[in-house]
């Protein structure tokens, strides 16, 4: 079974389709978010991908007024409010992908922002792990008839199951991920992919939050369909996702060594290469 999203086809024949997940890495800064959308069109990444909260939803009022130092105030509130862009910087992020010729989408955590980002035609949302047991969100999300990216960190198979159940399988892509940040490679568990594809009959990809980029290969060796990794331009930089993102030279790393893989992977049917043939006539020996 395979989706469509933003004029390509995500599942098990076709490329990998890579994600640049700029997240809240931007720090609140538009320029930067334009910055970090040219690296990923640079490395060939497919999309760039953010998230979207309305704050005092997601968010009690007792989290907001919790102290929390910030280049931006001494309150989580003023933190994560300073995160947020809105209307205005949407509709330039929109405007500039759109130049460059890269798809983005975002994540919503609550109703009104699926909502906001309605507004923009997006291709896709993308459920964050965090709102994987949210079923409000998800019939919200799902109402829209676009493709779904569901993440699977910090889920039991069987939250896992009743999200999907809650979804349906049409236009579900499901991303095996470990919501440690960064992750250790001990906690990764690779070996899952095949198994929710199994399991669910529908494209499944890989969100990664190491800080290598082998892992993340290897995903697509296990069938990964798609890759999702955060970007950033620098991993010391300001912000809690920061070090378990990939700057611009491990971007450009990851999509080239993701399109070697499967190149090599080839078609599975072994057969005499025409370029083996002189080099067999010149090695072999028969008995």
């Amino acid at each position: 079974m395979n989706v469509q999203i933003a004029g390509r086809t995500v599942g098990e024949t076709n490329p990998c389709y890579v994600v640049a997940e700029i997240g809240i890495n931007h720090n609140g800064d538009l320029a930067l978010a334009k910055r970090l959308i040219d690296v990923a069109v640079a490395s060939g990444c497919n999309a760039v991908k953010f998230q979207k909260r309305t704050i005092d939803v997601v968010y009690t009022a007792a989290e907001l007024a919790r102290l929390r130092e910030s280049p931006f105030g001494t309150t989580n509130g003023e933190l994560k409010h300073a995160l947020e862009f809105g209307k205005k910087q949407y509709g330039e992020i929109d405007a500039y992908c759109k130049a460059a010729g890269i798809a983005w989408f975002a994540s919503p955590w609550d109703e009104a922002s699926v909502d906001f980002l309605e507004q923009f035609s997006v291709p896709c949302h993308k459920i964050a792990s965090a709102s994987l047991t949210d079923d409000n969100l998800l019939r919200h999300v799902r109402a829209t008839k676009k493709p779904i990216i569901l993440s699977t960190g910090m889920s039991t198979l069987a939250q896992i199951d009743h999200a999907v159940e809650v979804l349906g399988r049409k236009n579900l892509v499901v991303l095996h991920a470990t919501s440690t940040y960064p992750a250790s490679y001990d906690e990764l568990n690779l070996k899952v992919i095949p198994v929710l594809a199994k399991r669910f009959g529908v494209p499944v990809g890989y969100s990664g939050h190491e800080t290598g980029i082998a892992s993340s290969v290897a995903a697509v060796v296990l069938g990964a369909s798609m890759v999702e990794r955060h970007l950033t331009l620098d991993r010391a930089m300001w912000g809690s996702d920061q070090a378990a993102s990939l700057e611009p030279n491990g971007m450009q790393r990851l999509v080239r060594d993701i399109r070697l893989i499967e190149l090599s992977l080839g078609d599975g049917k072994k057969r005499l290469l025409d370029r083996e043939v002189p080099i067999m006539e010149k090695l072999r020996r028969v008995g």
